[in-house]
Formats: structure tokens, sequence, C-alpha cells
């Protein structure tokens, strides 16, 4: 299946690199960045295998870090809505669409 990405997900990807480049540096933060796009690629490949997490939202959290991105099967595509950390609100990106 084809990914499709809401508008803000590339500011939460940045936003969790900048922490990471912050505390840890450059490694870290590309070590998270090709966790997240190695489960983007999982997703696309086999989108039903994951968990449903509300309604027609699934989740797929990441192995090493404590982050997880919400999506949903919308046709012939995945539309990735958010990716946050395990302790935001469980509001925070549910009326992105």
């Amino acid at each position: 299946m084809r990914l499709a990405f809401h508008s803000r997900v590339a500011i939460d990807i940045a936003r969790i690199m900048r922490h990471y480049e912050e505390v840890a540096g450059g490694q870290l933060a590309g070590e998270v960045y090709a966790e997240i796009q190695t489960h983007f690629v999982a997703v696309a490949k086999t989108p039903e295998t994951h968990r449903k997490y509300s309604g027609d939202l699934r989740r797929v959290n990441l192995t090493r870090f404590p982050y997880h991105f919400l999506y949903r099967i919308a046709g012939d595509h995945v539309r990735v809505l958010v990716v946050r950390h395990h302790r935001r609100h469980p509001n925070v990106g549910l009326s992105r669409r």
C-alpha cells in the first residue's frame, strides 16, 4: 500500500529528532529516525496486522524508543496521522484526518 502523511507528521518527527540531538547527539537521533522509517515501511507492507487503537485507528509502537504512531487504512493507502511519545495525552493528534 501507499503511505500518506498528515502534514504535521514531519513536525512530530523533527521535534523527536531535535530532542535526541540535544540530549544524546546526532547518532541517536539518526537511530530513532531509522526506526520510525522501518516501521512505516512495515505498515505499508502489512497494514492490517497492527492492532486497533480506537475505531479505525491503528497503533504501532517503536521497539527501542518510547514513541508510537497512529494510522488508518483509507482505500488503497495508509494515512499516518501522528507520531507521539507514549506519555503524551491520549487525545494528541486524534483530531487529525
